[in-house]
């Protein structure tokens, strides 16, 4: 059910996924993403894809933020009509670092998502 986390505020320093999030019976509308980054270390990168499933067995990358290095809220809509067998959605990440030290990388951020387009867009439209 949506409006929901995807993915609460979560202190992370490897890669992973979260669980998965319920849709309504059929849910034919966008859905507006809201990745949220409140720490990343200099150098540090985060990729955040979407998965979506028919059965919460078997997944399929069906969005994915553009690689982010910085903290922010950072936007992403998804058309579901698009994915019409698409019945839970969760959200898995990658954490890559372009330096040589041995401490791994480390990261706080959530997922939000949405049936209605955030307040901060609709101000801009």
């Amino acid at each position: 059910m949506l409006p929901a986390f995807l993915l609460p505020e979560k202190i992370a320093s490897e890669d992973g996924r979260g669980a998965h999030v319920a849709l309504d019976e059929y849910c034919a509308h966008p859905v507006y993403l809201t990745l949220g980054i409140t720490r990343i270390l200099e150098r540090e990168s985060l990729e955040v894809h979407i998965c979506g499933s028919p059965d919460g067995e078997h997944w399929k990358c069906i969005a994915a933020f553009p690689r982010k290095s910085f903290c922010g809220t950072y936007n992403l809509k998804v058309d579901l009509s698009r994915h019409r067998d698409v019945k839970y959605l969760r959200t898995e990440w990658k954490m890559h670092r372009w330096t040589h030290q041995e401490s791994r990388p480390i990261f706080s951020f959530y997922v939000w998502a949405e049936h209605q387009e955030p307040k901060a867009l609709q101000a801009a439209s």
